[in-house]
């Protein structure tokens, strides 16, 4: 008994080491980018860089009617945001920023667009964004390569 819980206590160690805790964080990162990526390149027009579609306009000023902004307004916001926040973290770069920004967006949508939807996803949107608000980016991020530059 006392070799399985030795053996048990050298995984946990390693498992809650840096490299296992950055990889996970890592996945965290790419998966919530992934949500907001999609969308966002669903706003803008195909064949641009960053060019809001009027399908975008539309959307916010018929589906999204209960965002307290005026559909000019909104659609470009959420476009940009939902194409320049992913990159961030996914390179993990302003890692805790980017999180905050994407969980700030996560409950617009919850309490003005999908009131609905907290169990089903957005509950799941915002742990993401809250691991990544309170851990950072961890070891391999651009935010790790940097605080390492500082220290030195």
């Amino acid at each position: 008994m006392q070799t399985l819980l030795t053996l048990y206590d050298r995984l946990t160690a390693f498992l809650a080491s840096r490299l296992p805790e950055g990889v996970a964080l890592l996945v965290t990162r790419v998966a919530l980018a992934g949500i907001f990526w999609r969308s966002g390149r669903t706003k803008i027009e195909d064949g641009t860089f960053l060019t809001v579609s009027d399908n975008a306009k539309l959307l916010f000023e018929y589906e999204y009617t209960g965002v307290p902004l005026s559909p000019d307004l909104a659609a470009p916001l959420a476009a940009y945001a939902e194409n320049l926040f992913p990159i961030l973290l996914v390179a993990g770069l302003a890692t805790r920023f980017s999180a905050f920004a994407l969980l700030v967006m996560t409950m617009v949508i919850q309490f003005f667009v999908y009131p609905d939807a907290w169990w089903q996803t957005h509950i799941l949107w915002t742990a993401m964004a809250a691991i990544l608000i309170s851990r950072g980016g961890g070891v391999l991020s651009i935010d790790a390569a940097l605080a390492a530059r500082r220290m030195r």
